[in-house]
């Protein structure tokens, strides 16, 4: 693996855990894809950094879990806007 994409796998797993962001949030901040993030996070920050890498899955499935939740806010956001 190329030494940048270590260093943003880390520097990925490092933001979640830190700013506890989803996903679209990551992907949107380092002007990766979704896919990206998720192959960093599980893939490669788990061969780097196994620690790191649990504590931000941790992370991304509390909000996994929460999405419906957020969905369901900003529906209620919309409509009530009206």
């Amino acid at each position: 693996m190329k030494a940048y994409i270590e260093q943003r796998a880390i520097e990925v797993g490092e933001y979640i855990i830190q700013s506890k962001a989803t996903v679209r949030e990551t992907a949107k901040k380092f002007g990766i894809s979704k896919s990206t993030v998720h192959k960093d996070i599980t893939d490669r920050l788990l061969r780097i950094d196994p620690t790191l890498a649990k504590a931000a899955r941790n992370i991304l499935e509390l909000n996994k879990a929460e999405r419906h939740i957020r969905g369901g806010m900003a529906t209620r956001k919309k409509y009530i806007g009206k």
